[in-house]
């Protein structure tokens, strides 16, 4: 073996070391958890609640970082850029992993630049109306919009999000001419139906539930066939005369790519730790939505092989237009 053989080989075992020390200290400084969406929508809320057990699982604090917009591709692309050293995760939904790169594929780089985790939560969308309207039903909302097509407008969090698509399905199944106005996150798309300025929203129940329950918006339906144990009040879409209607949504961790695998491991141990609280669980289920943890790293991984798909096919049918 040459001098410059046995430096090679020397400098790889010292980064080996230096990246084994790393891993069995982590972590020891606070995480950055990235939303792409504003306060007070779902993936906040999502992550405020997980984040706080998180950071009593990690024995560190896990601080909220909000960067909206781009369909939460900012985020995205933010995340994937960042020292792969498991300090900064994003927390994900369809939206930013599936949808956006299939729409724009400039923004499969950073997609493929972040390491999936785990899944952590599972929700169907929540389909709610202006109570100034008078639609008390699913069949009523169709039969409006096809009174006066092109006049109710639905709101969302945003172009190529899942209650951006959960209208344009709609649209789609029902024959109708909703229109999309996007906005960046759910807590803006939400005030907008409260005041009127639009009319139905296709949304995530943290950002929905609170006001149905106050009586500013009328709930109609979830948009899972079957009515759903976490918002047993409102019908499934079979029952509400649109069976053809199914969809459902996650939200999942994911860190920059060369995290070491290690850190990863304790990451998702730490996450799993935290959803099983029966604070975060309960807190999580009065805003209608489920734990739902991966197996694994790699079982997370092998369902979005699977997921992607789904998601891509809908958009592309869909002719979504993202930010």
């Amino acid at each position: 073996m040459n001098t410059a053989t046995r430096a090679a080989v020397s400098m790889l075992a010292l980064a080996s070391l230096c990246t084994n020390v790393a891993a069995q200290s982590y972590p020891d400084r606070p995480l950055r958890l990235v939303v792409g969406f504003t306060p007070g929508g779902a993936a906040d809320y999502v992550g405020r609640n997980v984040g706080e057990a998180l950071s009593r699982a990690l024995g560190q604090p896990v601080v909220i970082e909000n960067k909206p917009g781009a369909g939460s591709s900012i985020a995205a692309d933010f995340v994937s850029k960042a020292a792969p050293d498991g300090y900064t995760v994003l927390i994900a939904s369809p939206s930013s992993i599936s949808v956006n790169p299939a729409l724009d594929p400039k923004r499969q780089p950073a997609v493929q630049s972040l390491v999936p985790v785990t899944k952590v939560t599972n929700s169907p969308l929540v389909i709610a109306a202006n109570p100034s309207l008078g639609i008390t039903s699913i069949a009523e909302l169709i039969a409006a919009a096809k009174k006066a097509p092109g006049t109710l407008n639905f709101a969302s969090a945003g172009s190529g999000s899942a209650p951006h698509l959960g209208g344009v399905l709609f649209n789609q199944l029902a024959g109708t001419e909703i229109t999309h106005i996007p906005f960046k996150g759910g807590a803006p798309a939400i005030q907008s139906v409260i005041a009127g300025d639009t009319q139905v929203t296709f949304a995530t129940p943290p950002s929905v539930l609170p006001f149905i329950k106050a009586n500013r918006l009328r709930g109609l339906a979830v948009s899972t066939l079957e009515r759903s144990p976490l918002v047993p009040d409102l019908p499934g879409m079979k029952e509400a005369g649109l069976p053809a209607y199914q969809l459902d949504f996650w939200y999942g961790f994911f860190v920059p790519a060369g995290t070491p695998a290690d850190v990863v491991k304790k990451l998702y141990d730490a996450t799993a730790a935290a959803v099983q609280r029966p604070e975060v669980k309960a807190a999580l289920a009065r805003e209608g939505t489920d734990v739902s943890l991966s197996a694994s790293p790699a079982d997370f991984a092998a369902f979005l092989k699977k997921d992607n798909a789904f998601w891509a096919k809908l958009s592309r049918d869909s002719g979504a237009k993202i930010e």
